[in-house]
């Protein structure tokens, strides 16, 4: 098959799926809402670098994700006022990973013991952080959460928290 076909092919489907008559929709319940939410696996605005052998990801998980996934809470008004109580928090889940999957709080890779390391990730971390607003302004990291997963995944996992940003910043 050549490019020629490949490219009616898809004109065709994309013709056929936009044709399609979307004037009957289904009633969404809050419950549907929130199952919605709760499955929909909300992350934005990932940045990935690659330094030598290691792969660092940082990603902003919007709050209302949070929110649902640690309150269990059914109803969307809830999550939306409480959102809107800690409209200026930020997290950032930030994920390190080495090519051939080996353990990154190793003294190869830390210069200090396993345990000074998990210690380390847990709260000294907190220190390396910081996020420049628009205006400049500079805000310190209010908290990490180090996430254990006692070599079972190939990467190592922070979960990292800011306040006092500007809600739309």
């Amino acid at each position: 098959m050549n490019y020629k076909n490949i490219l009616q092919f898809f004109a065709v489907c994309f013709c056929l799926l936009s044709c399609q008559n979307n004037t009957k929709k289904a009633p969404v319940n809050d419950h549907y809402k929130s199952f919605n939410l709760a499955t929909a696996n909300w992350k934005s605005k990932s940045v990935i670098h690659q330094i030598g052998d290691l792969e660092y990801k940082a990603t902003e998980v919007p709050l209302q994700y949070y929110i649902l996934k640690n309150s269990g809470l059914e109803d969307p008004k809830q999550i939306d006022s409480i959102y809107q109580l800690n409209a200026s928090e930020r997290i950032i889940e930030i994920e390190f990973k080495q090519d051939q999957e080996k353990d990154l709080l190793l003294a190869k890779f830390t210069k200090k013991s396993y345990e000074e390391s998990v210690k380390y990730m847990a709260f000294g971390i907190t220190k390396d952080f910081q996020i420049v607003t628009q205006s400049g302004d500079t805000i310190n990291c209010s908290g990490v959460t180090f996430e254990r997963n006692f070599k079972l995944a190939p990467f190592k996992r922070l979960l990292v928290h800011f306040g006092n940003i500007p809600k739309d910043d």
